[in-house]
């Protein structure tokens, strides 16, 4: 899977792979995975956000 589809389906942008194995494990990691590309996006908006208030 490509990683801007595996991001996608992090972020609920696209609906899940049916044939893609479905362990409580891979539960977990995909949950941590989508807090973390949560947040590093958050982070991302923060500074730009400075960026532009600075000038």
């Amino acid at each position: 899977m490509g990683v801007l589809k595996q991001i996608a389906t992090y972020l609920y942008l696209k609906k899940k792979d049916p044939d893609a194995p479905d362990t409580q494990w891979i539960k977990y990691m995909h949950g941590i995975n989508r807090i973390s590309l949560l947040l590093f996006l958050f982070a991302l908006i923060v500074i730009v956000v400075k960026l532009f208030i600075k000038k």
